[in-house]
């Protein structure tokens, strides 16, 4: 009976010596790394996203509807002023060609022979005078056959890039529909809808910086061209910044990013913090620890806006001197202890 009493006095002293121990951990701040929320002042820049379009752009096509026999050019290849670019089945305007030649040559017999008895004075004027008007016809048909012939052969008016291929080997083409689409692109243009409270605060002369992802490039871009007329739906104007392509890897129809930096006349005030001190909730909204006066951790749900290096500014849920956590935050939970 004695052994008995002795154990369970142990035993009791053993459950509150392992009690006390266990109240002693759970009282132990959590250590953790912090820093004072501090102000971030961030020149305006707006930012938007545009297209690449083209310098210019020129529709070839033929004067005269007809069969195209060959097209000599692809689109993406680069032409040059005066290439061969497609060719018109011609065995129609080189009949009239021949024609229009036996005419002018029956043409100049006559005026010829009239020559010698104008000459002679036995020819009346009025009758010299039909002859030298019917040489005059002959001579203009001739010269329109020879421009037909010629104009079965479709040249590049102008240098660049081919961008469309119309129309292709053996299909008509009517007067006026373009067979291919040359595109200037040495220096092209990035069009950028902008809303009409924003547009009249960037200029010809804004800095601007154009990124396209799709060609790897990032430039500075150069004059601005504003837009007068509104869009009636979204109420946006259109600019234009030109951009020089010397690569010519900026092509039309890619993707850009914009960015106008309008330092000097808008400035926001942003709390800043660490990127890797924001968290993400179960719910996908964002979050920070804060440490209270008190010393302990509350989780403070935030709205972020741009990313500087690795810092993120803030601009909802806490102020400016606050403390938030940096390092150590895996170990807290709502109201505990801390120690920095």
């Amino acid at each position: 009976m004695k052994h008995c009493i002795i154990l369970a006095a142990a035993c009791c002293l053993l459950t509150v010596s392992c009690s006390e121990k266990k109240d002693n951990t759970a009282k132990a701040p959590t250590r953790v790394k912090t820093i004072l929320v501090s102000p971030a002042v961030v020149s305006g820049t707006t930012r938007y996203v545009g297209i690449v379009e083209e310098n210019e752009g020129t529709a070839v096509s033929f004067t005269s509807m007809g069969v195209v026999r060959r097209v000599l050019v692809s689109e993406g290849q680069s032409v040059s002023r005066g290439q061969l670019i497609a060719v018109m089945d011609d065995t129609q305007a080189r009949n009239l060609l021949s024609g229009a030649e036996a005419q002018m040559a029956q043409a100049n017999d006559a005026l010829s022979r009239y020559q010698m008895l104008h000459d002679n004075g036995s020819l009346p004027e009025v009758q010299w005078v039909e002859i030298q008007s019917k040489v005059a016809q002959a001579r203009s048909q001739l010269e329109v056959a020879r421009k037909n012939l010629s104009d079965c052969r479709l040249v590049a008016p102008v240098s660049g890039v081919v961008g469309r291929q119309t129309v292709k080997a053996g299909e008509t083409a009517m007067p006026s529909q373009a067979v291919v689409t040359i595109l200037d692109i040495s220096t092209v243009k990035v069009k950028v809808a902008v809303p009409e409270a924003e547009v009249a605060s960037i200029t010809p002369q804004t800095p601007s910086t154009i990124a396209v992802e799709a060609a790897g490039v990032e430039v500075q871009g150069g004059r601005i061209e504003k837009g007068v007329v509104a869009d009636a739906l979204t109420h946006t104007y259109d600019v234009h910044i030109r951009v020089a392509n010397a690569g010519r890897k900026l092509l039309p129809g890619m993707v850009a990013n914009v960015s106008f930096s309008t330092a000097g006349s808008n400035y926001v005030n942003l709390r800043q913090v660490p990127v890797t001190a924001v968290q993400k909730a179960a719910d996908g909204s964002l979050f920070v620890w804060t440490v209270a006066a008190d010393k302990t951790a509350h989780r403070a749900k935030v709205s972020v806006g741009s990313v500087s290096g690795n810092h993120i500014g803030i601009t909802d849920g806490i102020d400016v001197g606050q403390r938030v956590v940096t390092e150590g935050y895996q170990k807290l939970s709502e109201g505990t202890r801390v120690t920095f």
